[in-house]
């Protein structure tokens, strides 16, 4: 299958290989890759913090990076739910509002991709450590992409996953709030930690990158032996 990929902002600057990872993937598994190296930034940050009108002129790129055609597969929840669900509201009676609705027919995370497009459950991926799932607030009350990441996950060879259902709680990324309410920000993140600790974990995986760099900034700043995984890089990961 002849698929586009989009990769966020966050990873393509701060976790480049999970993109790489992301392509490397898809392409194991036998499809072919169209990637646009003009693609940016869905604009959600700035959407949240109020700024539409910076929003749109971001958005506008945004659609028109990519085809009406193929499937647009990324690896961010949280950029992909603000593309299906509210991305539309800048576009709302405007020309650009039927592209768009093309686009929003068009884009999937790729753990949507793998299980409800293309019924692929097992990747051949290979991981034998304890991992909590942390499902980010996006993919829970967003995006609604909770199931797809447990059959990945427990399809992959050697993986044991140790979440309790009382671990779905933020871990206190935001955006910018975790700038403007730095204590409570990094308290959840002690939180979720902590919770993922007492499961027995060695690896936090998730589908949204953000988080996971939060969570990786104060595991990193308190010296704790856990360590964060973008689901991405667990199912690349095979046996020698």
């Amino acid at each position: 299958m002849d698929v586009e990929v989009f990769i966020p902002c966050c990873i393509d600057q701060f976790t480049p290989q999970t993109g790489e990872n992301l392509i490397l993937l898809l392409e194991r598994l036998g499809h072919k890759i169209i990637y646009n190296s003009e693609q940016t930034c869905c604009g959600r940050l700035l959407y949240d913090n109020g700024n539409w009108s910076e929003a749109k002129e971001i958005g506008e790129k945004f659609i028109n990076n990519f085809g009406i055609r193929n499937y647009i597969v990324g690896c961010s929840t949280s950029c992909i739910g603000f593309v299906k669900n509210n991305m539309g509201k800048l576009f709302h009676n405007t020309s650009n509002h039927n592209l768009y609705k093309h686009i929003n027919e068009k884009i999937v995370d790729i753990t949507e991709f793998l299980v409800d497009i293309t019924q692929t459950l097992g990747v051949g991926a290979y991981f034998p450590h304890k991992v909590s799932i942390h499902h980010n607030c996006h993919s829970l009350n967003e995006y609604n992409l909770v199931e797809e990441t447990k059959l990945l996950l427990q399809n992959v060879k050697g993986l044991e996953i140790v979440s309790h259902n009382t671990n779905n709680f933020c871990c206190g990324y935001g955006g910018m709030f975790t700038l403007f309410n730095e204590p409570v920000s990094m308290a959840l993140a002690q939180k979720k930690v902590e919770q993922a600790l007492s499961e027995g974990a060695e690896y936090i995986v998730s589908t949204d990158q953000s988080c996971l760099l939060h969570m990786q900034s104060y595991i990193d700043l308190n010296k704790i032996n856990i360590k964060t995984i973008h689901i991405v890089d667990l199912l690349s990961q095979k046996e020698n």
